[in-house]
């Protein structure tokens, strides 16, 4: 969006100074083309988009560990943050992803976590194939469901 403003802005400048040269304000040295300065860059926003800009939309996942349990299976802890929580509007669950999106494993969360953030949950027993070397942990919004910050966490004992 920034880069989208600044080549707005750019833009503008170049119009308006073709404008004054053809009001008449030229260089009077014909041989020397007029001076294009570069304008300052704002960090504006048109309102249609400030509202989304600045909404975060999905929870970010911000610890995982995994723990390798003697039958082979793993524990995860996950922390999760999500700092619009509130009982209409929560990070609702979060998932396991093989390195080819395959889902792994999911953990839903029932309410909210309001009073507590960033906040870790479990999900005991998961089976990670074997060809599986490392994971990505994603969370989910109730709104509007899976995306914001991941994190990939090497499998132990592969």
């Amino acid at each position: 969006m920034l880069m989208r403003g600044v080549i707005i802005v750019w833009g503008l400048a170049l119009a308006l100074t073709a404008c004054n040269g053809a009001a008449g304000e030229a260089d009077t040295d014909s041989s020397t083309p007029p001076a294009v300065t570069t304008p300052a860059v704002a960090a504006t926003a048109t309102p249609a988009t400030t509202a989304v800009a600045d909404e975060q939309r999905y929870p970010d996942i911000v610890d995982a560990e995994l723990t390798r349990n003697d039958d082979g299976t793993y524990d995860i802890a996950v922390t999760v943050s999500s700092p619009y929580d509130s009982p209409e509007r929560y990070a609702d669950a979060w998932r396991v992803l093989s390195p080819d999106d395959r889902v792994l494993a999911e953990r839903e969360l029932l309410h909210d976590h309001a009073n507590e953030q960033p906040f870790t949950r479990s999900l005991t027993n998961v089976t990670i194939p074997a060809d599986v070397t490392e994971v990505t942990i994603q969370g989910r919004d109730l709104r509007y469901g899976y995306g914001g910050e991941t994190v990939t966490v090497p499998v132990p004992g592969r």
